[in-house]
C-alpha cells in the first residue's frame, strides 16, 4: 500500500494573513490544501492520504474535502508544535493501516506546483533503493558560514542540491528514524535531515520546475502567476 502523509500543522506567521493559515489561503476559490491534495487523490499509485492539520482547523478541512471531492483521505490528525512533530504524529497515526513495507509519501500542504510523474518517480525510486529525495540542483552558488558573518566554505555548485518534496520512504524505516529522535531528544528540519542526522543514505529524485513552498506573501504571488501561465498553455497551446 501507498499513502501520502501531508503535513498542513503551521500557522503561516511568515504569510502575515490573521485570517487563515497558509494552507487555507484561496486561489481562484480553491484553497492552496487542495490543490496540493488533488495530486495524490487523482494518482492511480496512492492508495489513501493522510492529513495532519491545525486542531482548530480540521472541521474546516473536512468540510472543504467534501465540497472538492477528496476521498482518498482517510484520516485528519492534529499537528505538533514544529514540522518534526506534525510529521512523527501522522506517522504513529498510520500504525494500524500501514505495514512496515508500506511506502509513504511525505509532503508539504502548501507545495501544489508536484506533478503525476514526480509522485511516480518518487514511489518507484523508493521502492528500489528505500528512499527518494526529491530535491532541485542548485542555482546559485551556495556559501557556508558557522557564525552568520564569515564564509567558511563555498562548495562547488555542482554538487549542490535544494531538498523540495515529496520526501518518500519505506513507512517503517522512517517511523523507527522518527522514533528514535524522540527517544535521542533530536528535532529535524525535515525526514532527508533526520536520515543525515542518523546517517541513512538517500537517493536523489530531481524535481520538476517551480516546486516552490508557499511560505511568504511573495511566495503566493508566484505562484499564481507560475498557475495561471501553466493554464494558459493548456488553453492557447503556448
Amino acid at each position: 500500500m501507498t499513502t501520502a502523509l501531508i503535513f498542513a500543522g503551521g500557522t503561516g506567521r511568515r504569510m502575515n494573513s490573521r485570517s487563515k493559515p497558509k494552507q487555507f489561503l484561496e486561489m481562484h476559490g480553491k484553497p492552496i490544501i487542495i490543490y496540493t491534495l488533488e495530486y495524490f487523490e487523482y494518482h492511480d499509485d496512492v492508495d489513501t492520504i493522510v492529513v495532519v492539520c491545525i486542531r482548530e482547523w480540521i472541521d474546516e478541512l473536512k468540510g472543504l474535502l467534501k465540497r472538492f471531492g477528496i476521498s482518498k483521505v482517510s484520516r485528519i490528525v492534529p499537528g505538533g508544535e514544529t514540522g518534526h512533530d506534525s510529521i512523527y504524529c501522522g506517522l504513529k497515526s498510520m500504525k494500524d493501516i500501514c505495514k512496515k513495507d508500506d511506502i509513504v509519501l511525505i509532503h508539504d500542504g502548501v507545495r501544489p506546483l508536484i506533478t503525476k510523474q514526480l509522485i511516480t518517480q518518487n514511489i518507484e525510486a523508493a521502492k528500489k533503493y528505500g528512499n527518494a529525495i526529491t530535491s532541485e540542483t542548485a542555482r546559485e552558488s551556495i556559501v557556508r558560514s558557522t557564525d552568520g558573518e564569515i564564509i567558511c566554505e563555498v562548495p562547488p555548485r555542482s554538487q549542490m542540491y535544494t531538498a523540495k518534496a515529496p520526501q518518500t520512504f519505506y513507512y517503517g524505516k522512517i517511523l523507527d528514524l522518527y522514533e528514535r529522535a524522540k527517544r535521542d531528544g533530536k528535532k529535524s528540519i525535515d525526514s532527508a535531515h533526520l536520515c543525515n542526522l542518523y546517517g541513512e543514505a538517500m537517493h536523489i529524485v530531481v524535481s520538476t520546475p517551480n516546486n516552490i513552498k508557499i511560505t511568504e506573501p511573495a511566495d503566493y504571488y508566484i505562484y499564481r502567476a507560475l498557475y495561471e501561465a501553466m493554464e494558459g498553455q493548456q488553453i492557447f497551446g503556448l
